[in-house]
């Protein structure tokens, strides 16, 4: 069976799954349908998809005169969706990490894993939505960037026709996953060395750092070091702390995202909503999607910085991959909320 049959077959079969299934997200049919959301969206090629060059960064600096956008970043377990200005768009480290720092659009880039880029115009409950999303080499969707009613669109087509990819017909070829790094064996970690460093953490972003020294996993760090430093909380934990948070008005941080993305919310949250499986806060300019039953485990971290100490709250998927991460809204320089602590130390620990 040749490429375009193949390509002619999968769209076919897309099709059929929209009409069974209205509102069917395009990464569930994918999965669904045994490819990659990529592999699916190009069957659209030449008709509502545009292949871009992958120029992460000029395309995200050439965002601003859109105005208002809306960030998607997502996993398997958490979707987070910001509406704001892409602006401040710069890179460090030799071009591998991107950062776009604004009070709404705060992103965090890892660049060597954003392979595909594209452009999207799709219906959805009505209306065209207009979109640019970035894939990494598997296929897996990093991060898109919708059109909302307040964007001026008038800009779209030309930010299209300047990166518009010469090739406009070869299908997606997914490259082989990068092997995972086997995790240490408990008893070979220097347990007491890494807590030593751990209490004498100036700065929560070093965290990484020690993880790399110690060559260890995260929630593997979490479970060797002692209480003082982290513990584990009881199932329903995110209900318990959003709930906290928006009745008694504590703005947080909420950080999600995949490998080569990291979306942060600041701010406030207050419409939560249980719905579909997920549990939602729903506000006008910050949406978070969490499928609750992909969290298997919710730990506490108790970090030292100069400015004291900063309590996070994580959550983990059966993998043992962090999923999201909140903290109480705070920038260097500023000790942490007593209000955030406050609600942190009131949840349940686990057994």
């Amino acid at each position: 069976m040749t490429t375009n049959t193949l390509q002619q077959t999968l769209k076919e079969k897309w099709a059929a799954e929209k009409t069974a299934t209205p509102g069917l997200r395009i990464r569930d049919a994918a999965t669904k349908l045994g490819v990659s959301e990529a592999e699916l969206l190009l069957t659209g090629l030449g008709d509502n998809v545009i292949r871009l060059r992958c120029e992460v960064l000029p395309i995200l600096q050439s965002l601003k005169p859109f105005g208002e956008l809306m960030a998607l970043t997502r996993n398997d377990n958490v979707v987070h969706e910001r509406k704001g200005v892409y602006d401040n768009v710069t890179a460090e480290h030799n071009n591998t990490i991107g950062l776009v720092v604004n009070p709404d659009i705060d992103l965090r880039l890892f660049l060597n894993g954003w392979k595909h880029a594209f452009a999207v115009k799709e219906e959805s409950r009505g209306k065209m939505r207009q979109s640019i999303q970035f894939f990494d080499k598997q296929g897996v969707a990093i991060h898109k960037i919708y059109l909302t009613d307040k964007s001026d669109a008038t800009h779209y087509d030309g930010l299209v026709a300047q990166f518009m990819s010469e090739d406009q017909t070869s299908p997606f070829v997914a490259e082989a996953p990068s092997a995972k790094r086997p995790q240490m064996p408990d008893n070979m970690i220097d347990v007491e060395g890494f807590r030593k460093a751990w209490r004498e953490l100036k700065d929560t972003h070093d965290f990484f750092l020690l993880l790399r020294d110690f060559k260890l996993a995260r929630e593997q760090a979490l479970r060797v070091a002692s209480d003082d430093l982290a513990y584990r909380l009881q199932p329903g934990a995110l209900r318990l702390i959003l709930n906290a948070a928006a009745t008694r008005k504590c703005d947080i941080m909420a950080f999600a995202g995949n490998t080569h993305c990291l979306q942060i919310h600041s701010g406030p949250v207050e419409k939560l909503v249980e719905y579909g499986g997920f549990y939602n806060v729903l506000d006008e300019d910050f949406n978070l999607h969490v499928k609750e039953e992909g969290i298997a485990n919710v730990w506490v971290t108790l970090k030292p910085t100069v400015d004291g100490l900063v309590t996070g709250v994580e959550f983990f998927d059966k993998e043992g991959e962090m999923i999201l991460q909140l903290f109480g809204r705070r920038k260097p320089g500023i000790p942490e909320l007593l209000l955030w602590r406050e609600l942190v130390a009131e949840l349940p620990k686990a057994a």
